[in-house]
């Protein structure tokens, strides 16, 4: 029987409950995927009262497919590609580059309109808790990793509501703890555990992170 959560608050809520060992941890920063993981990541780091922000990723999605992963970017030119998607269907590099290129225009204009003057967190030495609502192919995650990593963080720790068992073994090698309320295979879509899974507009983004700034710590640190 397949687990559903009303919304991404909720399976948020329910997120912070496992990791609640992270509460009021000095070192310790949410880093939400936008958009759809932003409003998961607000709980949870509203729950553990620790920093929340964002870590900007981009799929790369097959042209005329954009819905299937072929890969994803991140900051700093990182790119982590699907190679089972590639391979599967043939795509050129060409194909891969001009799609990169639409997606970094994209994932700079998301800078511009999430961050507006707030400065970019430094992931050096601290526990990051990245946080997306839901995985289905990993590329846009591992996407995430890779950029967060190269910034040498103390430790990574992956918290989605729902994934592949597959899919979360196999990040299990890449961080230090992988958290997940619900897993199964097959996994057909993220959608599916979900009973309202509409879109996070921009305007959502911007104002659950200016929420974020503003809240009061509840314990001294």
């Amino acid at each position: 029987m397949i687990r559903r959560f009303r919304n991404r608050t909720e399976a948020g809520q329910e997120l912070a409950k496992k990791l609640s060992a992270y509460t009021n941890q000095p070192d310790v920063i949410v880093l939400a995927l936008p958009r759809g993981g932003v409003p998961v990541a607000f709980e949870v780091a509203k729950a553990l009262n620790v920093p929340l922000d964002l870590c900007l990723v981009r799929k790369l999605g097959v042209p005329r497919q954009e819905e299937l992963a072929m890969g994803a970017i991140g900051r700093g030119g990182v790119m982590v590609l699907n190679q089972e998607v590639v391979q599967g269907l043939g795509l050129s590099e060409d194909t891969i580059n001009a799609v990169a290129v639409r997606e970094r225009q994209e994932l700079a204009r998301r800078d511009r309109v999430y961050r507006a003057n707030r400065p970019i967190p430094d992931p050096y030495n601290r526990t990051i808790i990245l946080i997306d609502d839901g995985i289905a192919t990993g590329s846009t995650l591992r996407a995430a990793i890779a950029t967060l990593q190269a910034q040498e963080p103390k430790a990574i720790v992956v918290a989605v509501p729902v994934a592949p068992l597959s899919t979360c073994n196999k990040l299990q090698e890449d961080v230090a703890e992988v958290v997940c309320l619900a897993t199964a295979e097959p996994f057909y879509a993220i959608g599916q555990w979900y009973d309202d899974f509409s879109q996070t507009p921009d305007e959502e983004v911007c104002h659950l992170l200016q929420r974020s700034t503003q809240r009061p710590a509840t314990q001294s640190r």
